[in-house]
């Protein structure tokens, strides 16, 4: 999937349900600028933004995310490789470190986003916490992850996990030079 469907998707849904971008910036507490800024960009904008978007739109998170709409179990095999999804932080690339991967992508009527997610090594300095509504589940299949979770930092290695708000301010990065490698589920309420 490219990155402009998601800007596309806001566009066509924002006309369908006959809300301008003024509402849509009043329902979601970004700027109008911002919103056009996601609607044409090269990049995905972060989750938080993304999410605030869905919700004043009155849709699923996955709903920009979908190539289409299977009521049926979906079901992801091995040798199936997708095109990864990279994310950038509110409205930046310096958390362009995450590659990640849908797992439920066509699901209709999902409340969770499963996803694969490659964590590149970065020496950015910049790298940018954000916020949004939910609940986040991480196990970490490889490497070593650092999360920054509010005034914490938890590490984990392969086999351990993390339960959390999303609502704090977070964020998930390799802790060494290695790449790692983790399966997350979001959970963000319409």
């Amino acid at each position: 999937m490219n990155q402009h469907k998601i800007g596309l998707k806001i566009s066509m849904l924002c006309a369908d349900k006959q809300i301008t971008k003024q509402t849509l910036s009043e329902r979601t507490g970004l700027t109008i600028t911002q919103i056009e800024l996601i609607e044409n960009s090269e990049t995905y904008p972060s989750l938080s933004p993304l999410i605030k978007i869905a919700r004043g739109l009155g849709v699923r998170l996955g709903t920009f995310l979908d190539e289409s709409n299977l009521s049926g179990p979906i079901i992801h095999r091995k040798q199936q490789q997708q095109q990864p999804v990279a994310f950038s932080s509110q409205l930046s690339d310096a958390n362009s470190h995450l590659d990640f991967f849908p797992l439920a992508a066509g699901k209709s009527g999902r409340h969770i986003e499963p996803f694969l997610i490659d964590i590149k090594p970065t020496t950015h300095e910049a790298l940018v916490l954000s916020s949004h509504e939910g609940e986040e589940f991480i196990y970490v299949l490889d490497g070593s992850v650092k999360i920054n979770y509010g005034k914490e930092t938890y590490l984990l290695e392969t086999g351990e996990s993390i339960y959390y708000d999303s609502i704090v301010d977070h964020l998930v990065s390799a802790v060494s030079d290695q790449p790692a490698k983790i399966l997350a589920v979001v959970y963000a309420p319409l």
